[in-house]
């Protein structure tokens, strides 16, 4: 017993949780094939002859932006991403583009990379400008990726 290691541990906090399917709403947050997804269209149909009214879910990937969909029935329950989202002042960006970001404790961070997209590059363009400005950070299922700008007044 005395040779196990607790140095690491979690607080046990569950990536995702499970909501009825009948409770979901448009612009809210769930899984659609194990990848964290905002639903962006919602429908639900009649009961059929074997009692379930179903519901159509169309979501879009919170970090690649493809487009999932499923059809649930209305009283089966889906599971929902635990989606926290943070905001970081950028500092500056290094030679191998991680973003050097600081918390609104004061605490910093250097693990995220610039995306090579729009974002990214409106990114560069502030930073090369000298702005003040942050950037949003979602995190869901272990993933985690800028998602918006804001210029700092």
């Amino acid at each position: 017993m005395a040779d196990e290691d607790f140095g690491a541990a979690d607080s046990g906090a569950s990536a995702s949780f499970p909501i009825q399917c009948s409770a979901l709403r448009k612009n809210g947050f769930v899984l659609l094939k194990g990848r964290p997804c905002k639903i962006v269209e919602m429908s639900t149909s009649k009961t059929g002859k074997h009692g379930h009214a179903k519901v159509h879910l169309v979501g879009i990937d919170l970090f690649t932006n493809k487009k999932y969909e499923d059809i649930c029935p209305s009283t089966h329950n889906m599971d929902v991403p635990n989606v926290k989202r943070k905001d970081f002042q950028v500092l500056d960006v290094s030679a191998d583009s991680y973003l050097s970001l600081m918390a609104d404790d004061g605490s910093t961070r250097e693990d995220l990379k610039l995306q090579d997209n729009d974002l990214g590059a409106e990114i560069q363009k502030k930073l090369d400008n000298e702005e003040n400005f942050m950037v949003t950070v979602l995190q869901a299922m272990g993933e985690e990726q800028i998602t918006g700008i804001k210029t700092m007044t």
